[in-house]
């Protein structure tokens, strides 16, 4: 099993249940969640074949990394908010690997 595939299946539920949750207690103060939700929508389906999709992979994560500058965490959000930032960080990581 790849990295990848490895940190995908560690994160997947969490990922699935907190995206929507963030968007929509987040989304009016911080409009860029609501963009990493749409990004994370569009990636999702290529998550489970990684190896098939690597340019799409590719393109989305650095997408993800532009938006957020990084994965910087907004001073005023909550721990939720943090975690999704923390697994898409860490997705995105297995993936360069």
């Amino acid at each position: 099993m790849s990295e990848f595939a490895k940190v995908w299946k560690e994160q997947e539920s969490n990922l699935d249940m907190y995206v929507p949750i963030v968007a929509r207690v987040h989304g009016a103060s911080h409009p860029e969640f609501l963009e990493v939700r749409k990004i994370y929508d569009e990636l999702r389906p290529f998550f489970a074949d990684s190896i098939s999709h690597k340019e799409q992979l590719k393109d989305g994560f650095g997408r993800l990394k532009a938006l957020t500058t990084d994965y910087t965490v907004p001073k005023d959000v909550c721990e939720t908010y943090e975690a999704v930032y923390g697994m898409l960080q860490a997705l995105d990581q297995a993936f360069v690997q």
